[in-house]
């Protein structure tokens, strides 16, 4: 059999990651990567060492291809108009991207982390905040807050949570905006913890 040529590890990220939308991110492995190039599995260690290697290739693409689209929605935007774009930036992601928005939650280490595009999805969030006139650590409440909502919703609508009721699911994630915008010009004074 004659080698392959064009085989790298970019290559197979990008062909990991399509196999991710197409069949789901779990069913992401190295041997399935190989049945798509119909090569040996034994071929493919050179550019990737295993299945999680793989998936952590794939998670770290996921990210950084949000961040790029998340940076171009916010250009110019500000208050409930860069919330809304931001957020629907994940949404169109979601839906467009199954297997790489699954891949996006995978779990780093803490050096793939600190590598990743991750901490530019933070500081998107962070750009959102400033025209809601929040301080820390509410701030960080706030990221958390958005990241949790948005995630959530998405991953009830992607699993057909949503489908069966009426209104409608977009009706439904225009006052899900509404309301945390609401919540963000109107964020609650923190109470005193109180001693146990």
């Amino acid at each position: 059999m004659a080698p392959r040529v064009g085989l790298t590890t970019d290559r197979l990220t990008q062909a990991g990651a399509e196999l991710a939308d197409e069949v789901g991110f779990e069913g992401v492995t190295v041997s399935a990567l190989a049945r798509r190039f119909d090569v040996k599995v034994a071929s493919l260690y050179s550019h990737v060492k295993n299945s999680h290697d793989l998936k952590t290739r794939i998670a770290l693409l996921a990210l950084e291809e949000l961040a790029d689209r998340g940076a171009a929605a916010l250009a110019g935007r500000a208050g409930k108009d860069a919330l809304a774009a931001l957020a629907n930036v994940y949404r169109d992601y979601a839906r467009e991207h199954p297997g790489r928005y699954a891949a996006g939650q995978f779990r780093l280490t803490p050096e793939d982390a600190a590598a990743s595009a991750g901490g530019r999805h933070s500081q998107m969030t962070r750009a959102i905040l400033r025209g809601y006139d929040l301080t820390e650590p509410d701030q960080t409440h706030a990221v958390r807050l958005l990241g949790s909502v948005f995630h959530g919703y998405v991953s009830l609508e992607l699993a057909g949570g949503f489908s069966h009721s009426a209104p409608g699911s977009d009706e439904t994630w225009s006052r899900v905006l509404d309301a945390l915008d609401a919540l963000l010009r109107n964020w609650p004074e923190a109470q005193p913890q109180q001693q146990a």
